[in-house]
């Protein structure tokens, strides 16, 4: 059991996941190293899709808990661990955006505004434009974007979490980032 978590915490190379939960299956406390390693991509999903930073905090402890317990129906080469890890994600995000009202809050993913009152004023409004352009998406197309951009995966990882192809997910990002470019382009305030 040592064995197996010394080659989980260090020996394994950053994209063989599932060689680490062989070492999980084995040797439980070498789940740590599949956790240390998705904890920031889920939590910040779950962080865009989530009403609150306690309630992406809880859905992260969630997820991470029924990877643990499913970790034997995980199957090796099946599309990679953290697609599947994401689709617990994603399942556990979509069962707490029906016990509440849906929103997708993005302070985590801005940076700080500019040290002038008014450009702060500006792109503070900018924010709320784009969130308000966000919400105003269909569930599925949100989905996409938290996904992306708050997840970091790439369009292969995303088709495989929601089950269509990666060319597909290209596309469907693609027109709605351009749809959202367009209505947020509309919706600017003029500059000064």
């Amino acid at each position: 059991m040592a064995h197996a978590f010394a080659l989980a915490e260090g020996a394994v190379a950053e994209g063989d996941d599932d060689l680490l939960v062989s070492s999980a299956r084995q040797d439980p406390e070498a789940f740590g190293h599949l956790y240390r390693r998705h904890l920031p991509a889920v939590y910040r999903y779950l962080a865009a899709r989530a009403a609150s930073p306690e309630e992406a905090a809880d859905l992260t402890q969630h997820v991470f808990l029924q990877a643990f317990r499913a970790l034997e129906r995980y199957r090796d080469g099946t599309g990679g661990f953290a697609p599947w890890l994401f689709r617990i994600a994603r399942n556990a995000a979509t069962d707490a955006s029906r016990r509440r009202r849906p929103s997708v809050p993005l302070d985590e993913l801005v940076v700080a505004p500019s040290p002038s009152p008014e450009e702060s004023a500006l792109a503070l409004e900018r924010l709320r434009q784009l969130r308000s352009a966000i919400r105003q998406l269909p569930g599925p197309k949100q989905d996409l974007l938290a996904l992306r951009f708050a997840a970091g995966l790439s369009s292969r990882e995303i088709g495989a979490v929601i089950g269509k192809s990666e060319s597909s997910v290209k596309k469907q990002l693609t027109r709605t980032i351009q749809s959202l470019k367009e209505h947020y382009r509309d919706e600017l305030p003029l500059a000064p």
